[in-house]
């Protein structure tokens, strides 16, 4: 019988590309259900259990039975809603977790971690490189061909800055701008163009200094700008990229497109570098989960060599990423499912999980 699979999506359109990304080559149906969140848990943080009081069911679809036998999610609002729906089974659903739930990995029967997540070593934890997501070759076709006669018209080198925003143990704002500007320049040089892009965590402050220390060659566009959102194609037009390390997804669509590529480190933000000291002394506490090594992330990138810390030289070229994180995520889940490599059931496909088994 073949199983019943979910893909349990939320918001974050980076998110759910990761979990599509496996559905699209899992080889096996996989029905989508999205969720729509309460205003207040859009960016607020709801205690984390398993629970929809986050969720706006009215906006989402519908989480009824019969309950999947393995939900495929990613983020911790999606997360709690698949530990609910695993309850709702009798405990009979498997789940599958893309990055890393704070606490209690056993409540996950496979965790998949990319390099900037700090995992423990555990039957349930797989370690990848490069988070799965990617630009879709053609939404990256689409925007070439609209931006071609505008993108074209630049002095080169183009030279692409594009600007996350604060996320600890890291700040940007607008102190941070005369040195993200010069790492740019950089690249650029007298006679090139810098095309900054700013996204949606990029805080007004920031903005605003962007906007008032703006070199003469260069152009920006802020999301609150009318117009369509040039993103993409920069991406695909860059000679040289300079991206603010907190933005995870950014790095990785530029590493999987073999963009020469620049990570701007930003500064660390004062009382998180103290709650950095003390976080081994937390953790033994169980007052901080499992977090983030934005910096473990940008190592694995220049190791692989597909980057460099912003201000040293470019290489001539960059190889495209072409990790096998994918190719190893897929095989782990269809092995839950009782599937060997070549997909023929091995016939002992598991039923049930660790919290039903208790």
């Amino acid at each position: 019988m073949t199983p019943r699979i979910w893909a349990v999506l939320g918001d974050k359109t980076g998110d759910n590309a990761q979990v599509e990304a496996i559905a699209a080559v899992l080889g096996l149906p996989v029905e989508t259900r999205r969720l729509a969140f309460k205003p207040r848990y859009r960016k607020g943080k709801p205690w984390f259990n398993a629970s929809l009081r986050h969720v706006d069911r009215a906006a989402s679809d519908a989480l009824t039975g019969p309950w999947p036998d393995l939900v495929i999610t990613i983020g911790r609002r999606p997360a709690m809603a698949a530990l609910w729906i695993r309850k709702q089974s009798g405990g009979r659903t498997r789940l599958v977790i893309l990055g890393r739930p704070k606490r209690d990995l056993s409540a996950f029967d496979l965790v998949i971690g990319s390099a900037q997540y700090q995992l423990p070593d555990a039957a349930n934890i797989l370690r990848i490189g490069l988070p799965l997501m990617r630009a879709p070759e053609e939404r990256l076709a689409a925007a070439r061909h609209a931006w071609d006669e505008t993108l074209s018209a630049l002095p080169r080198p183009l030279v692409v800055l594009l600007v996350g925003g604060a996320t600890k143990p890291y700040r940007l704002d607008d102190a941070t701008v005369p040195e993200l500007l010069a790492a740019a320049r950089t690249y650029a040089g007298a006679a090139g163009t810098i095309y900054i892009s700013t996204s949606r965590r990029t805080s007004q402050a920031a903005v605003d200094a962007l906007r008032a220390q703006l070199p003469a060659n260069a152009r920006l566009y802020t999301v609150a700008d009318s117009g369509p959102n040039p993103y993409l194609a920069l991406l695909d037009r860059a000679d040289a990229l300079v991206i603010t390390g907190d933005s995870v997804s950014m790095l990785t669509e530029a590493a999987r497109l073999g963009r020469r590529l620049a990570i701007f480190d930003l500064p660390l933000d004062p009382f998180w570098h103290t709650v950095a000291r003390l976080r081994p002394l937390l953790m033994r506490l169980g007052l901080v989960g499992f977090e983030r090594d934005l910096g473990a992330f940008h190592q694995w990138l220049y190791a692989h060599n597909h980057a460099v810390p912003a201000g040293k030289p470019l290489a001539a070229s960059a190889p495209a990423a072409t990790d096998d994180g994918l190719t190893l995520a897929v095989a782990r889940i269809r092995a839950l499912l009782g599937y060997d490599a070549d997909g023929r059931s091995t016939g002992a496909r598991p039923s049930g999980t660790e919290e039903s088994s208790r």
